[in-house]
């Protein structure tokens, strides 16, 4: 009787330690998965997908994701190059293509793409001025992604894009700006008056010099001008004088100095 109660507690003990060793044993790794394998706290490889067997307590593996990781950079306080404060978050897309040296030769690397996006944020965004914040941001976006990718690039990360979301500004600073803005627009009003009188005044030198050509053409604008004083309906008449059916002591006295 002993006997059956060893055997069967020694066959219970068998099947628990196969299944421990098999459990232990036995990775199944999706298509978007990788295993980074260690034997003896060694790498080793990269293993995955699929069905992978390792050696219990010698070897163990790490299991990384390789799909686009959604990080929300939280707000920074950035001062701008014309002295601006200004709180900035951005949205940044990254992967991880290289298993191995993201686990290598960084402890957590979500957190330190996180950190290091946050400091090239402030940095990169403190060259630059409010109106360039506002008017490029796909420049932007170009810069901290380049800069990100060069950095990461040695902890096996891939940066995708990144994306700023709000530049938010107190309400003194937007009630400068909306100032500003009419002040630029008022200059522009003037500026285009000013080159509408310049054109006008080229173009009356161009038909005063044409007309004076062909004195036979002052006489059709004199009909002109009077058809359209006719047009407004109005109660005044005019005849028009030739100048030259004056006598010429008239036309003459304009021309002597009083």
């Amino acid at each position: 009787m002993e006997a059956i109660i060893f055997n069967s507690i020694a066959y219970l003990l068998g099947l628990a330690l196969v299944l421990w060793f098999l459990s232990a044993a036995i990775y199944v790794f999706r298509e978007y998965e990788r295993g980074v394998l260690f034997t003896l706290g060694r790498f080793t490889r990269v293993c995955g997908p699929g069905l992978v067997f390792i050696i219990p307590v010698v070897q163990q593996v790490v299991r990384t994701d390789l799909r686009m990781v959604v990080e929300d950079v939280p707000s920074q306080d950035v001062i701008s190059r014309d002295n601006v404060s200004v709180r900035v978050n951005a949205v940044l897309y990254f992967r991880i293509v290289d298993p191995e040296r993201a686990i290598v030769n960084v402890a957590d690397f979500a957190s330190a793409v996180s950190q290091l996006a946050q400091t090239t944020l402030r940095s990169v965004l403190g060259k630059h001025e409010l109106d360039e914040m506002l008017a490029e941001r796909e420049s932007l976006n170009v810069d901290i992604q380049a800069i990100l990718d060069r950095q990461t690039d040695a902890w096996g990360i891939k940066v995708a894009n990144v994306e700023i979301k709000h530049v938010d500004i107190n309400e003194s600073m937007v009630r400068a700006i909306a100032k500003q803005a009419e002040a630029e627009r008022l200059r522009r009003a003037r500026v285009i008056n000013a080159q509408g009188e310049q054109q006008a005044a080229a173009k009356l030198v161009e038909a005063g010099k044409l007309l004076a050509t062909q004195p036979n053409a002052m006489q059709l604008r004199y009909f002109n001008a009077l058809t359209d004083i006719a047009n407004d309906r109005t109660s005044t008449v005019i005849f028009p004088l030739p100048i030259d059916l004056l006598p010429k002591s008239l036309t003459d006295q304009g021309d002597k100095p009083e």
